[in-house]
């Protein structure tokens, strides 16, 4: 499998586990909080919040990744796993679980940072590629113009 395509497939499954998780919180799915030992009641607005900003990170996500901008992929992935760290800081700062804070918050943050990083990556050495072979042209091109450009005429003396 070609690093592009494996970074396609993880990229894919981010957003697609972000607008599960999202919908989750947001539908009447009976979701939890993994971690957090006393789960705010359905009534305090908090799984609409955090289900509202799981799917408007796993939609930006899924534009560009279907409209086909790589790049910007890679630096939106990067500043999404920010929002599992903070995740896993929020249980750990209020005595929750550490195993959950560490192994579901804290891995989920890893992968989707690792994702953005190897985009980042694949795209710089397309970038780097493209530079390269524009250099060459315009190098082919002006060695072209000059071979075909008549000779400077002799200037009399």
């Amino acid at each position: 499998m070609s690093p592009k395509r494996l970074n396609t497939v993880l990229a894919t499954a981010v957003v697609l586990f972000t607008l599960y998780l999202g919908s989750s919180f947001v539908l009447p799915l009976g979701t939890s909080f993994p971690g957090l030992p006393d789960w705010p009641s359905d009534d305090s607005g908090f799984p609409v919040v955090k289900g509202s900003r799981e799917i408007a990170m796993g939609l930006s996500m899924g534009v560009l990744l279907v409209t086909g901008h790589r790049r910007a992929l890679g630096w939106v992935l990067l500043m999404t796993a920010v929002a599992p760290f903070g995740d896993m800081v929020n249980v750990l700062a209020h005595h929750g679980s550490t195993v959950a804070a560490l192994g579901v918050h804290g891995l989920t943050s890893a992968l989707i940072a690792v994702t953005g990083l190897l985009i980042l990556r694949e795209t710089g050495k397309a970038r780097e590629a493209g530079k390269t072979r524009e250099a060459r042209e315009a190098r082919e091109a002006r060695e072209a113009r000059e071979a075909t450009a008549p000779a400077p005429a002799a200037r009399p003396a």
